[in-house]
């Protein structure tokens, strides 16, 4: 009896909801080209621009760069024990908005965190608490807050969701959650075994998310109905991974990180004609 129950609970235990994603292993696109490139001390977890300053973010610190120059113009630094894992930021008027979380700690907690983006100093946190993932984007478009709740396998991940829980999730001015979608599943498998790390809504429309190790953009739409987000196409990138930001500024220009280099990057980016 038992040895026929076996593998019955094999494959329930691989049909779990923490269940690993397989792997797509194919090569990535060749990447955009790279028309700036710079050296930030604090590029280790992503980058944001509002088109005359690029921020460099890590954990606990976020650097100001003049873009015509490179110069660092201002820094802020903050205490581990109270930033440690500040991810992707965005500017909205005179601030930076950043998605923040406890990550790998369990249970998964996040806020929002914001920053005056002329004194560089800390203005208020918004704590979101207890949520289904740990908060990775927190972006602004068409009147709506938009954040990624991602969800690991592995380090970092709630041992009863895995990757596949990841969600694109649309919130009010009060960050209460009005609707959300699941990632495709072609898109999860490049992640695999990690989660969405950066995303920002491009000047085209389309949503433009990044993993956390691979060179490559996934450029992804709402969909008309239903509640998983269409894959439109995949573009290469000159990064691996981490937040990404669109300069409001200069068109089709794209700011990512080489995490490993300690560098911020500028990519223009190809038109998307589907």
């Amino acid at each position: 009896m038992l040895a026929r129950l076996l593998p019955l609970i094999a494959l329930a235990a691989l049909c779990g909801p923490a269940a690993a994603l397989a792997q797509d292993s194919a090569p990535s696109p060749a990447p955009a080209p790279v028309t700036l490139r710079f050296h930030a001390a604090q590029a280790h977890q992503g980058a944001a621009s509002d088109g005359t300053y690029f921020y460099a973010i890590s954990n606990d610190a976020i650097g100001k760069y003049r873009i015509a120059t490179g110069e660092q113009v201002a820094e802020w630094h903050g205490q581990p024990r109270l930033f440690p894992h500040m991810n992707s930021c965005t500017v909205v008027g005179h601030q930076l908005v950043c998605a923040a979380s406890n990550y790998p700690a369990l249970p998964q907690t996040s806020a929002v965190e914001f920053f005056d983006t002329r004194t560089m100093t800390h203005l208020r946190t918004v704590s979101l608490g207890l949520l289904q993932g740990s908060l990775t984007v927190m972006d602004r478009h068409a009147g709506h807050w938009w954040a990624v709740l991602a969800n690991y396998t592995g380090k970092g991940g709630d041992p009863a969701r895995g990757a596949a829980f990841t969600q694109l999730v649309q919130m009010d001015a009060a960050f209460h959650p009005e609707q959300a979608w699941v990632f495709p599943e072609a898109v999860l498998a490049r992640m695999a075994p990690k989660s969405c790390s950066g995303l920002s809504w491009g000047p085209d429309g389309y949503i433009y998310a990044t993993g956390h190790d691979r060179p490559e953009v996934y450029v992804l739409r709402l969909p008309e109905a239903g509640s998983s987000l269409e894959l439109v196409t995949t573009l290469g990138l000159a990064s691996a991974g981490q937040a990404i930001d669109w300069d409001p500024k200069a068109p089709r220009r794209l700011w990512s990180i080489g995490r490993g280099d300690g560098e911020v990057l500028a990519s223009t980016m190809p038109q998307v004609r589907q």
